[in-house]
């Protein structure tokens, strides 16, 4: 069980990343588009992307729902 709980752990944290560089890559992009900093927005968009790979990742990471919960052996 221990187990699980620790993918789950790792699969929530690249997700919370990835979410973080989406959102982090988008205010570059626009912050470029305001500045005419063409160079700031490709940043931005390869941030944004960046960002959505790592949340899939995490997504992939994830343990099985129907996957049974193995028992710790108390003893």
């Amino acid at each position: 069980m221990g187990d699980q709980k620790e993918r789950a752990k790792e699969a929530t944290k690249d997700q919370v990343k990835g979410v973080g560089n989406q959102v982090g890559g988008r205010l570059r992009n626009a912050a470029g588009a305001v500045t005419g900093d063409m160079s700031e927005q490709v940043k931005g968009k390869v941030q944004e992307i960046k960002g959505k790979v790592q949340k899939k990742v995490g997504e992939a990471k994830e343990p099985d729902r129907n996957e049974p919960v193995e028992e710790e052996d108390e003893s």
